[in-house]
């Protein structure tokens, strides 16, 4: 079968795009339009699905079926789409506060599940649509509108709730790196179950710069390392760093001092099943890079797949009753 080309404004609405200039969110629209071109499935195939937020304003801007639901409960819809309408491409784009606070259970639970949707949740540590409180991702200490004299919680990791929620796809990227940011939309519309893509994204009116030490280009090759499966894990503007496991930690070196050689350098695996690994590396912060790319991507049955074959299953033992026929059934009296 040919798989028609497309061009990113295939997906464009005609609807002008309501985000403050400069705002993350214009990075991530642009590269989710071109993502949706590479993949070759035409428009009437999406189906965009948001909850509340400056992020859930996408399907305001995808030329696709799209459904902007209450707040917190797009996992829920989201779900429920793919699992009526196996054929379609579902996305669902969401916050850190939208996805991670009020709609928290829907989403441990379509990770759980394994539902074939493609997650998108945009980090900025901040409720911006509704002016500047923190969020389930603020660091603590954080000085918000909501927390004037600092937060006194400890936020969550995306990565960490995704891999404890039994996920098998998770990504992290940046909103400045269009092109690789292109290529884990892809990548994650490709793989079957739940895909879960963190996208560090800038908020320039309530937490501006929250990610600049990842995100500025001079700091951003030895601070960021970019995961390829089967890849070497190195890093460095001379790519002359690297990821050693010693004993059960990860530690960051230098090739050709200490005694540190490529062959000594990790290989990334995408691919294994057992998430230790795969945890740790998610979880890199202060003196390590923050690993970015698809951090795993392991095959498992859907939540979808498997209804639509228990109903198959089903229907194929027993004769489909009309309504009435239903209602008619068991116990049933007559009042005169």
């Amino acid at each position: 079968m040919t798989i028609k080309e497309y061009t990113p404004q295939n997906f464009k609405s005609d609807q002008s795009v309501r985000w403050c200039p400069g705002c993350g969110d214009h990075a991530v629209l642009n590269s989710l339009l071109k993502a949706m071109a590479e993949l070759g499935i035409p428009p009437h195939q999406m189906a965009v699905i948001s909850g509340i937020g400056c992020s859930s304003r996408m399907p305001y801007y995808i030329n696709s079926y799209g459904f902007h639901t209450i707040h917190g409960r797009g996992a829920a819809i989201a779900s429920g789409i793919k699992t009526a309408r196996n054929d379609l491409n579902v996305w669902l784009i969401t916050g850190d506060g939208d996805g991670l606070a009020i709609g928290g259970n829907h989403f441990i639970h379509a990770v759980r599940r394994n539902v074939d949707i493609n997650i998108v949740l945009m980090n900025n540590r901040i409720y911006g649509l509704t002016k500047g409180q923190y969020s389930p991702t603020s660091e603590r200490g954080f000085v918000s509108r909501s927390s004037p004299y600092g937060t006194v919680e400890d936020p969550f990791e995306p990565a960490e709730l995704t891999f404890g929620s039994r996920g098998n796809f998770f990504a992290r990227a940046i909103d400045v790196d269009l092109a690789n940011l292109t290529d884990v939309f892809a990548a994650s519309a490709r793989h079957k179950g739940t895909s879960v893509i963190e996208v560090m994204v800038n908020c320039v009116i309530f937490n501006d710069n929250t990610h600049k030490l990842i995100s500025e280009r001079v700091t951003r090759a030895d601070r960021t390392i970019y995961l390829r499966h089967g890849e070497k894990m190195l890093f460095g503007a001379a790519n002359d760093r690297g990821i050693v496991l010693e004993g059960l930690k990860l530690k960051a070196v230098t090739i050709g001092q200490d005694g540190y050689t490529l062959d000594d350098i990790l290989v990334h695996d995408a691919h294994e099943p057992d998430v230790t690994l795969h945890l740790m590396l998610s979880l890199m912060k202060g003196d390590m890079p923050v690993a970015l790319g698809i951090i795993r991507e392991v095959e498992a049955p859907t939540y979808n797949d498997s209804v639509n074959q228990l109903v198959s299953s089903v229907r194929a033992k027993h004769s489909t009753l009309k309504m009435q026929e239903l209602l008619m059934q068991g116990e049933v009296w007559e009042i005169k």
